[in-house]
């Protein structure tokens, strides 16, 4: 009896322990009619705490985004436009190195439709979407919402929740329904599924303001600002009555240039739409146009031409600024942006393309931290006039600050070509090729910096300065530091701007191929290939579960996904451990099963779930069905030890874990508890 009740407890432990299937966004829909045609559906999610559930605007090449698929569309409704989404996040992904936009504890999603069949009495509307923390989910949402019996003077909106399996849909009706279903959203996958991780890299708002905030400063290094400075500052000391009226009259001056290019920030936003912004920075034109701008900025700066706002812009502003007063002084500093616009016009347009692909108020904050920094001396000067004496003294210097700045900005150019190049698929800027653009770029920036090379508006110089050298050296450093990440070095201290290394000609480095001479001399077993490491896996578990039986091994079964970020890190810090390593190589048989294989099954081979209800019709489905039936859990990574009879050997299946000595601990265990029993 005590064994019996000892079984039964671990059982309801496993089953409400690690064993679960996740369901952590909970979903409502809403349909309004807004004319005799149209309609707008609005499904709203609250998500919980610390996961976060993809955007349909995410960029390639890393999680995949929303898709939505609108089932009965074809001849019953049209769309109007793309469907609109609430606030989103996004941040930059350390392991994909592409930016990712998500939705965190709530989120919505509203898309109009115009009705072309008047006897449609319902909408079907498929949500596929992946909400990730630790692990990740790859959840399909089905919602069927009937269109409401409206009288032409009333607009009655419909509501009903939807938290539920995948068999079931949520239906609309002239009342308002609210329910609250118990079971728990059940998933198969035929989409890549990414693992989410907070990104050690984060490219958020304050990113933009600090880089906006440098690039402030170093506008004010070119030759169309720094001479302004004295020549400000020393109107406003000397013109007014007394020291604190000159004071207030620089801050005010100060005040109004951030006041003019956050209103350049806002305008961006909103000409453009937060939404509109996070949807430009995925699209291919969107890359290719700004590539050609900064490529013409950094022209400019290099002295090809000057890109000048008319004369006449000037002259009628700087009348205007002679009516003194706060209005005088607002055009005094309109004068400033005018007249330095050949100077701060690529920096100020280079931030807003920066931003803009960043979207949110991105363009807002990064226009404020760039007035911010330009603004600044001149309040500080006017309030200590004595600074003045130890400003260096304009010259060929100022030059070179521009001529800095147009290299800068051609290297980030190609960022936005590559951008293009991956969302395409061309592989005409794999990694190998763009790095080896930036090292011709910052090569010949530092044969620059140490007087090789002279450029157009260049003064002469008979020697070059300290500073100039040292700056030089660093720039030819970095240069150096670029030429391994040719053969493959990762290269972390640029990680995200050059693609990523599985884009390249060979991702194991040029001069290389997966697993050098020794692993391509292997001979596999059938079924077989190498993984991670060069580690002989199945992907196939039949195939596998008959290798282990021929030699008598344990097997590591391993769910996984092609785009699995916590799965990618798994292999690559925790797999890699020499120790651990050791083990996978000769005592496991390694079985990895990719749920997001997007491959068909042949037809014969196609069955609908007994678990889900749902159509196994992919190699991926196959597997995500086999986790959720056997072993009642939907994420990814997710490790189990076997032996040759299928038994589990662990007591209790593995997640993402990054302690090394506690993952060797748990495959360990189940290892020797095989050993035992042999």
């Amino acid at each position: 009896m005590k064994k019996l009740l000892f079984i039964l407890i671990a059982f309801l432990a496993f089953a409400n322990g690690d064993a679960q299937i996740l369901d952590p966004a909970k979903w409502t829909t809403k349909i309004e009619k807004k004319s005799d045609t149209n309609y707008i559906l609005t499904f709203n999610v609250v998500i919980e705490n610390d996961w976060h559930l993809y955007s349909q605007f995410t960029p390639d090449g890393g999680p995949l985004p929303l898709e939505i698929n609108f089932k009965n569309q074809k001849g019953n409704f049209n769309l109007v436009g793309k469907a609109k989404e609430s606030k989103t996040r996004t941040a930059f992904n350390d392991i994909f190195e592409v930016n990712e936009t998500f939705f965190e504890k709530k989120g919505q999603i509203q898309q109009e439709i115009t009705l072309t069949n008047s006897k449609l009495t319902e909408i079907k509307v498929d949500f596929n979407y992946q909400v990730c923390k630790e692990v990740c989910i790859n959840i399909e949402k089905n919602f069927t919402l009937s269109i409401p019996v409206i009288s032409k003077t009333s607009s009655v909106a419909i509501a009903a929740a939807s938290n539920l399996t995948t068999t079931d849909s949520v239906k609309s009706d002239t009342t308002v329904l609210q329910t609250e279903a118990a079971k728990p959203q059940i998933a198969t996958s035929d989409k890549v599924v990414p693992l989410d991780s907070e990104p050690a890299t984060k490219r958020g708002l304050w990113s933009i303001f600090l880089i906006a905030f440098l690039s402030g400063f170093a506008a004010l290094l070119t030759p169309c600002v720094f001479p302004m400075i004295p020549m400000t500052v020393s109107f406003f000391t000397k013109q007014s009555k007394t020291k604190a009226k000159g004071i207030s009259n620089a801050i005010i001056y100060g005040v109004a240039i951030i006041f003019i290019y956050v209103v350049l920030g806002f305008l961006v936003t909103w000409i453009f739409g937060a939404d509109a912004l996070n949807a430009l920075s995925t699209n291919v034109w969107f890359n290719i146009i700004f590539f050609v701008l900064l490529v013409t900025f950094a022209a400019s700066f290099l002295g090809a031409f000057e890109i000048m706002l008319p004369n006449s812009w000037a002259n009628k502003v700087d009348n205007q600024a002679d009516r003194g007063g706060i209005i005088g002084i607002l055009f005094m500093a309109l004068a400033l942006a005018i007249v330095s616009f050949s100077c701060t016009g690529p920096i100020v347009g280079t931030l807003l393309v920066e931003a803009a692909s960043k979207g949110g108020i991105a363009p807002i904050v990064g226009m404020f931290g760039f007035s911010l920094a330009l603004a600044l001396p001149f309040m500080l000067f006017a309030m200590f006039p004595g600074w003045l004496n130890s400003l260096p003294k304009s010259g060929g210097w100022l030059n070179t600050v521009k001529v800095v700045l147009g290299f800068l900005e051609l290297a980030l150019a190609f960022k936005f070509l590559s951008n293009a190049d991956l969302v395409l698929q061309l592989h005409f800027l794999e990694r190998e090729v763009f790095l080896s653009i930036w090292i011709a770029i910052f090569g010949t920036l530092a044969f620059y910096l140490f007087g090789k090379i002279s450029l157009p508006h260049d003064s002469p110089m008979a020697h070059i300065s300290v500073g100039r050298l040292s700056f030089g050296l660093v720039v030819l450093a970095f240069t150096i530091y670029l030429i391994p990440g040719i053969w493959g070095a990762p290269l972390k201290l640029i990680s995200g701007f050059p693609p990523p290394m599985t884009y390249s000609e060979s991702p194991y480095g040029v001069g290389n191929s997966k697993g050098g001479s020794n692993a391509s001399a292997q001979i596999l077993p059938e079924g077989a290939h190498l993984g991670p490491h060069d580690l002989v896996a199945f992907d196939d578990y039949e195939k596998g579960l008959a290798y282990a039986k021929s030699v008598n091994k344990p097997i590591l079964l391993d769910f996984t996904g092609y785009a699995c970020v916590n799965c990618r890190k798994m292999e690559d810090y925790v797999w890699s451990d020499p120790a651990i390593l050791k083990i996978l190589q000769e005592e496991v048989v390694l079985i990895s099963l990719y749920v997001d294989d997007k491959r068909e099954l042949p037809e014969s081979e196609q069955y609908v779930s007994k678990e889900t209800g749902k159509e196994i019709v992919s190699v991926g489905n196959k597997w995500s069905d086999f986790q959720i039936t056997r072993y009642k859990a939907n994420a990814q990574p997710y490790y189990i030890v076997l032996d040759v009879e299928e038994n589990m050997l662990s007591d209790k299946p593995e997640s993402y874990n990054s302690d090394i000595n506690a993952y060797k601990g748990w495959l360990r265990a189940g290892i020797d508890r095989f050993k035992k029993v042999e």
